[in-house]
């Protein structure tokens, strides 16, 4: 793929800001659209389908703050001059062909879009069928920003398919294809990994565990559950599974607090067989894929652990791999967890809803890596890109 210079693609970013600015009224109404058209069974995923003149404002945001970012290509990674005279460099490259499959959400349409474009990249958007007019005009008004600044609207394409049409597409697809990024459900994520043919980087499952120390502030603990489970049900990030060592001081009454706190905000609870013993109108967990499930709703576990260690391996066990919480006043049982426990994101003292790429730092994020390889964590505009080997000689051989 040819690779556009930096002022090119922020000619097209800039471009993209002003025509979502001035045509709002067109993403809004495809929206509404969209809307009339949705289940409301589902409030999760009908948070995360609404489009209104916030989402728009944050899209023009998301956009900009890519814009202003230095261009992640052709970078020096590293630079040596080897015995015999090779100059070698190591510099940063576009991955090629980028797919993302997605459910709900048309701001992705524009961050996933924006992301991989300013990292040379082209991008195949495949948009769950619930957000079908959103995302065509959205995908209308890129082509637009392209078309504006003499570019082929190659480099943003819509995917328009069915379930069997993007399996067959998986798995033989009609053009070059070197990463998909399902961002959805546990089922959306097998579906992919199933069917592909080419890496797949899997994100978006949470299922988040915070573990309650002997030794903690409760009433931090308590401030920070709340924000974690209640402050955005939709999110990945939310708070799902919480853990609390059976030696904590009042071990009972804290039991009876923290429950009592969840219920008062709406929250139903789901228990194992030793918190049951105190609070004990709430239903018992009967199977153990509970504690593997992602709720995306006012729904929460708690259980009863005997030890740092119980903890470390319960998360280990069951949760997503995206981000986990300790509660503690001993930074020596924190470091020890945030070692251990196997997530994309540790906390210590902190909300698990701080796995975001804006709130991380790294800006506008394509997705959440739960995966190891390449990048875990948020993927921002500098993780989309591999690299490549610049190899300098003057006639040197191998001998």
């Amino acid at each position: 793929m040819k690779i556009l210079n930096t002022e090119t693609k922020n000619n097209v970013l800039a471009e993209m800001e002003k025509i979502l600015n001035e045509n709002r009224s067109e993403p809004l109404q495809a929206n509404q659209k969209d809307l009339d058209a949705f289940d409301l069974k589902d409030q999760a995923l009908y948070d995360r389908l609404v489009v209104d003149h916030k989402k728009i404002d944050q899209m023009i945001k998301a956009i900009r703050e890519v814009r202003l970012q230095p261009d992640p290509v052709n970078r020096e990674i590293s630079k040596r001059e080897l015995d015999n005279g090779l100059k070698i460099t190591n510099k940063t490259a576009p991955f090629g062909t980028i797919m993302i499959i997605y459910e709900s959400r048309p701001d992705v349409t524009v961050e996933a879009a924006v992301l991989a474009f300013k990292a040379n990249n082209k991008i195949l958007l495949k948009g769950g069928k619930e957000a079908y007019h959103s995302n065509k005009v959205l995908v209308r008004f890129w082509h637009r920003a392209l078309g504006a600044n003499g570019l082929f609207k190659d480099y943003i394409q819509f995917l328009e398919m069915d379930r069997e049409q993007t399996q067959e597409f998986l798995r033989n697809p009609d053009q070059d294809l070197d990463l998909i990024v399902p961002r959805g459900g546990e089922r959306l994520i097998s579906f992919v990994k199933e069917h592909a043919r080419c890496a797949v980087l899997v994100s978006g499952r949470g299922n988040n565990f915070l573990y309650i120390d002997e030794k903690t502030d409760w009433q931090q603990s308590i401030k920070v559950i709340l924000n974690a489970k209640t402050h955005k049900i939709s999110a990945c990030n939310a708070l799902d599974k919480i853990l609390i060592h059976s030696g904590i001081d009042d071990h009972k009454g804290k039991i009876i607090d923290l429950g009592n706190i969840l219920k008062a905000n709406g929250v139903a609870l789901l228990v194992d067989e030793n918190i049951k013993e105190v609070l004990n109108d709430e239903s018992l967990i009967t199977s153990a894929s509970v504690w593997k499930e992602e709720f995306l709703s006012m729904k929460c576990c708690i259980g009863s652990v005997a030890s740092l260690q119980d903890a470390i391996g319960k998360i280990n066990t069951y949760s997503g791999g995206h981000s986990a919480t300790i509660m503690t006043t001993e930074r020596k049982t924190a470091d020890m967890f945030m070692q251990e426990v196997d997530c994309a994101a540790v906390y210590h003292n902190a909300s698990t809803r701080f796995t975001d790429g804006g709130q991380m730092g790294v800006g506008a994020e394509l997705a959440i890596s739960t995966d190891k390889l390449h990048h875990r964590g948020p993927l921002g505009l500098n993780q989309l890109v591999t690299n490549k080997y610049h190899i300098y000689g003057n006639g040197q051989i191998r001998e």
